[in-house]
């Protein structure tokens, strides 16, 4: 009988190199890659036309999907997770400017909709009192979700985000770094910031898990609960997790970074309503710890 192939779009992240060389396979299935870079660019057809049967995912990216009814359904798998102090800049050549500073501010974010977006707005909105409201978004970029309605002010198709920034056309940037000595983060100390974060919130954020269809959800789960094993197993063999983890598998060690992306996503009006955890997943993947 022939094996199952399964088109998979996963980042060459280091807990995945033994997947993508060979080294770990699953003797029911292939996993056959096929390579986006970056990674997210493979987010919208999968939202959109369903183009493979496992690929990453940014979390607001499938918490969207699911608002809208797209047949995906999320893997406890965590791809990609970082604390997002860092990821947000300024131009001190035209003033200081703090997390505080932003109201009534021109904010450049590649699209609304990304997670890294999500999380910042979010950090800012409960934690530093800001009224999201009262910034100008400008974007470079379409939503993965195409029922999404942007109202966002859109950049000029030859303009790019760090250009406008050292311009002085824009006054911050979200979701972006820079090695760029002109440009300073827009959170004093990043990682003092993060730090006393975690100790707040307890969560790691989480930026990019797992999705397959809902077709090979529904028709072979056993296949998909091999999907989640070899992951599991890549993340085992590329070494010992640092503290706090950062790629929390399972759907426990998920639940709080998951609760609180599900808030700030409801919160900026990117989903309609919020979802319990365990809405996100389907009778086979609820149980995956």
């Amino acid at each position: 009988m022939d094996r199952l192939k399964l088109r998979t779009v996963l980042g060459s992240h280091p807990h995945v190199q033994a997947l993508k060389s060979g080294e770990l396979r699953s003797d029911r299935f292939d996993l056959d890659f096929i390579e986006y870079t970056p990674t997210n660019t493979a987010f919208k057809p999968m939202v959109r036309e369903q183009a493979f049967d496992v690929c990453e995912m940014a979390i607001v990216t499938y918490l969207m999907a699911k608002a809208h009814g797209k047949p995906l359904v999320l893997l406890p798998a965590t791809m990609l997770g970082r604390f997002q102090h860092g990821y947000a800049l300024y131009n001190p050549e035209r003033g200081t400017l703090g997390p505080s500073d932003l109201e009534g501010k021109r904010v450049g974010i590649r699209s609304f909709t990304t997670t890294t977006g999500a999380w910042i707005r979010g950090i800012l909105a409960n934690d530093y009192g800001v009224n999201l409201d009262n910034m100008k978004w400008i974007t470079f970029e379409d939503p993965h979700v195409a029922e999404y309605v942007d109202t966002t002010e859109r950049a000029p198709k030859d303009k790019k985000i760090l250009q406008m920034l050292l311009d002085g056309e824009l006054d911050a940037v979200l979701g972006e770094t820079s090695n760029d000595p002109r440009l300073k983060p827009l959170f004093p100390d990043p990682a003092a910031e993060a730090a006393a974060w975690y100790a707040r919130r307890g969560a790691v954020p989480v930026n990019h898990l797992v999705v397959v269809t809902e077709a090979l959800a529904k028709s072979r789960p056993d296949v998909v609960s091999g999907v989640y094993d070899l992951l599991k197993a890549g993340k085992a063999k590329a070494g010992a997790p640092a503290s706090p983890d950062l790629l929390p598998f399972g759907v426990e060690a998920n639940r709080k970074p998951l609760e609180l992306i599900i808030d700030y996503a409801y919160q900026q009006a990117l989903i309609p309503h919020r979802f319990a955890v365990e809405e996100l997943f389907d009778d086979t993947t609820r149980r995956m710890n």
